[in-house]
């Protein structure tokens, strides 16, 4: 599979070379019309004036195809080369032959092609500069030792050029290249430290959320268990007395209310106070009856079944009791807000491969496609009062034991969550 990240950065260097390439072709060329037309005017002129303007045109096609974020002719780069060796040897050959200026375009020539193309495309481009110019030394005669010699060196320099221009732009493209790959490597690392940072405060906000409910609680139990105590004592010292038996009846009535009462604040209180991380022998169909113990008293229960279905096979666990439960009761109360009154949520458990899964299902409104990506993400929440901090901080209690929690599939219908834990 292709790296979109690599194509971008090879489209982004194509782009850049050919932007001071555009620039090397207008500098030869508006110092050509200088040359021919103001500095230096030679016979030829008008055949010149014609070759720059030709030359001029595929500029412009050039600099066209640049404003549209393209390279012209980029699949052909043998053939720019092609044409490119019988411009400046036409110019050359109607200027002064092997003493014309436009000799040196040859150089500016290979340099465009060295920090564009391939060090092949750019040998190549070599070899068809070497035939242009000993072309135009065919053309014009070899006059003279000196005229060879010249020749000679012109080939060399080219030579010499050619290399340079290749090694450099070689240089230059792996520089860019590690560059590009290091700042890539550079904004993983920002956003994966970004992340980790959302996770982390997302963690402390839920811990500190647990704290101040653990305290709300505390004072609520404190405040409701004095009078309650009171008034449970005036019942039973009532009950001593004599009274008709109506009265004993309805005096163990309200005992028995009273003891129900107190008995919500003691769980009110043992869900809320710190979860405990130690390690014990915890029987795990135990705690998800502590779960759905407290979760009868939540307001969304009314008119709603919950079944379990419990493997005999599973044996005693080795984890942390009071985090398991933080899980299971959010899984239980995600089941409740998912479903209609009148719904049925079903819990089973069963023992695969030395492992315990535990699976909720409800047959609620399902979970879109677009977001069950997101579920174990902080901060990220389908309902319009939850904090999406629930199944995000109970991924981390379950990973973080060993196991893993998942959603297995949602439709309209059928939602099904599992947490798998090593035995």
């Amino acid at each position: 599979m292709s790296d979109p990240y690599a194509a971008r950065s090879d489209l982004d260097w194509e782009l850049a070379v050919e932007s001071i390439a555009l620039r090397i072709r207008w500098f030869g060329l508006i110092v050509g019309y200088l040359l021919v037309n103001a500095l230096d005017p030679v016979e030829n002129r008008p055949y010149l004036n014609g070759i720059l303007t030709l030359g001029a045109v595929y500029a412009l096609f050039d600099l066209a195809w640049h404003w549209r974020g393209k390279a012209f002719l980029s699949r052909t780069p043998l053939f720019v080369s092609l044409m490119e060796a019988l411009f400046i040897g036409l110019l050359s050959h109607f200027d002064r032959g092997l003493d014309s200026p436009f000799r040196y375009y040859y150089f500016l020539s290979l340099l465009v092609c060295a920090i564009r193309y391939s060090p092949a495309v750019t040998y190549s481009t070599y070899a068809m500069h070497s035939m242009s110019y000993s072309m135009l030394a065919l053309s014009h005669g070899l006059i003279d030792r000196g005229d060879i010699v010249s020749l000679i060196l012109m080939l060399v320099f080219m030579g010499w050029g050619t290399w340079a221009g290749t090694s450099l732009a070689l240089l230059i493209r792996e520089t860019g290249r590690k560059l590009t790959d290091l700042n890539h490597e550079l904004e993983v690392r920002i956003e994966r430290r970004t992340r980790e940072l959302q996770q982390s405060q997302a963690l402390l906000v839920q811990q500190e959320k647990q704290a101040a409910f653990g305290l709300l609680a505390a004072g609520i139990a404190h405040e409701v268990g004095n009078p309650l105590a009171a008034i449970s004592s005036l019942v039973q010292l009532m009950n001593r007395k004599e009274l008709e038996p109506e009265m004993h009846d309805r005096l163990a009535l309200v005992d028995e209310q009273l003891i129900r009462i107190q008995k919500t604040l003691r769980e009110l209180v043992e869900f809320s106070r710190p979860g405990n991380n130690e390690i014990r022998t915890t029987d795990l169909h135990e705690v998800i009856e502590n779960a759905l113990n407290i979760a009868k008293y939540y307001k969304r229960k009314k008119g709603k079944k919950i079944e379990t279905h419990y493997s005999q096979e599973i044996p005693h666990l080795q984890i942390a009791r009071d985090r398991v439960l933080q899980v299971f009761l959010n899984l239980v109360l995600n089941a409740l807000d998912a479903t209609e009154e009148g719904g049925t949520i079903l819990i089973s458990t069963e023992l695969t491969d030395d492992k315990v899964r535990c699976t909720f299902k409800d047959d609620g409104h399902g979970i879109s496609p677009e977001r069950q990506i997101q579920l174990f993400e902080p901060y990220f929440t389908t309902k319009p009062t939850g904090t999406g901090l629930g199944l995000f901080v109970s991924k981390n209690i379950v990973e973080g034991m060993g196991g893993r929690i998942r959603l297995e599939h949602s439709h309209p219908g059928t939602t099904v969550f599992s947490v798998t834990l090593p035995t």
